[in-house]
């Protein structure tokens, strides 16, 4: 449908501007840690032609001296005699200065490992070895930080809206259904009393009395309609059911409604019996779904096959037929609430089966295989009782 057709398209366009804005603020946040870095190897620079000053007094400015020294102190240096005797500054808190020879030997080996090159210098110290400031490594992490951030956000925005929708959805399917068991009641109520009516006027034609029973027959099937729509968004009492048996009278059921042409090849109803925990209304409910739309999908021939096989406490049903098929990119779309590739019909019989199966019935169905004009399998996976 269209509708599903938009949102994917949606979501690709609001995918590839979250990349743009990541990507321009990865190369923006670079540009400024590259300049940044360029300014401090400056002011190192700087920090050495003033030390040379201050020992070979050289500067008639104390003030300029003392001023392009402070100018370093959120940079880490670590200067090295012609001895080899190693200090350090800014590794601490204040002005702080470090000779630990161990630790500032693994800073010097960690800066040459980085590729930085020392500066060298005449006088007290003959070589300068710096790293860049905190301010240089928040700005070239920023754009990882704003990426961690951003998808945790879009993630939680994500889950609690998604949450939101499917509670809203769940309420209006809820009273939808039961309005709908509600509108349903009151012609239902009207027929059985005709039928009670003709019943009363001793009817002597047979005809007229298989009339009466066939639409007595209607009747029920209008009620157990009527039934399940007022189970949707209640709680459905479970009863543990042979699913060998609650699939033939399915069969049974559909058979009879089918072209002559379709074979339904299912579970003998003698096999041993395999027990689940449902609700048989709105299960049969299910499978009359899928048989439906096996019978739409086959244009009147070919073969509907059921089979039944368990695993680690799960049974698992699968419903297969020759119809045409389901694209691959669909198969998770067909349970989607309007979706329908029918001419007529609201696309509303799968969204149902998955409500029922997943909501009420703790289990899963999906679209298990599907090949182009040869079969697609449906499987529902049940707990076991």
């Amino acid at each position: 449908m269209e509708i599903y057709k938009n949102k994917t398209t949606w979501k690709w366009l609001l995918a590839i501007m979250g990349l743009v804005i990541v990507v321009l603020t990865m190369v923006y946040s670079q540009y400024l840690a590259r300049n940044l870095a360029a300014k401090e190897l400056r002011l190192i620079e700087l920090y050495s032609e003033a030390q040379k000053s201050v020992i070979n007094n050289e500067s008639d400015d104390p003030v300029i001296e003392l001023a392009i020294l402070s100018s370093v102190k959120d940079i880490p240096i670590i200067t090295e005699s012609e001895t080899g005797k190693l200090i350090g500054y800014n590794y601490g808190e204040g002005d702080e200065i470090s000779e630990d020879q161990v630790f500032l030997a693994q800073k010097k080996a960690a800066i040459l490992k980085s590729g930085y090159e020392p500066l060298t210098a005449v006088g007290y110290a003959s070589k300068i070895y710096y790293e860049n400031s905190k301010l240089y490594r928040r700005i070239s992490l920023f754009p990882l930080a704003q990426i961690l951030f951003l998808g945790t956000f879009v993630l939680f925005a994500y889950y609690l809206f998604s949450t939101s929708r499917k509670a809203e959805q769940n309420r209006v399917w809820a009273g939808m259904a039961k309005e709908t068991a509600h509108q349903l009641g009151t012609p239902i109520s009207a027929i059985i009393g005709w039928i009670e009516y003709l019943k009363s006027e001793k009817l002597t034609d047979a005809e007229q009395q298989e009339v009466v029973v066939e639409l007595r027959n209607d009747v029920n099937r209008l009620e157990l309609i009527a039934d399940r729509f007022s189970k949707i968004g209640s709680k459905p009492e479970l009863e543990k059911i042979n699913l060998i048996e609650e699939l033939h009278d399915c069969k049974i059921y559909m058979q009879r409604r089918a072209p002559r042409k379709v074979i339904f090849d299912f579970p003998d109803i003698n096999q041993t019996p395999i027990y689940a925990n449902i609700n048989s209304h709105l299960f049969d409910w299910v499978i009359e779904n899928l048989l439906r739309n096996a019978l739409d999908a086959m244009s009147g021939q070919g073969r509907i096959h059921a089979q039944l096989t368990t695993s680690d406490n799960k049974v698992y049903i699968e419903i297969s037929d020759t119809g045409k098929g389901i694209e691959s990119n669909k198969f998770k779309a067909v349970f989607n609430p309007g979706y329908t590739t029918k001419k007529r019909g609201w696309g509303l019989g799968l969204s149902l089966a998955k409500r029922i199966i997943e909501n009420y019935h703790s289990g899963k169905i999906v679209v298990k295989n599907s090949i182009p004009n040869e079969k697609t399998t449906f499987s529902i996976q049940l707990p076991l009782a």
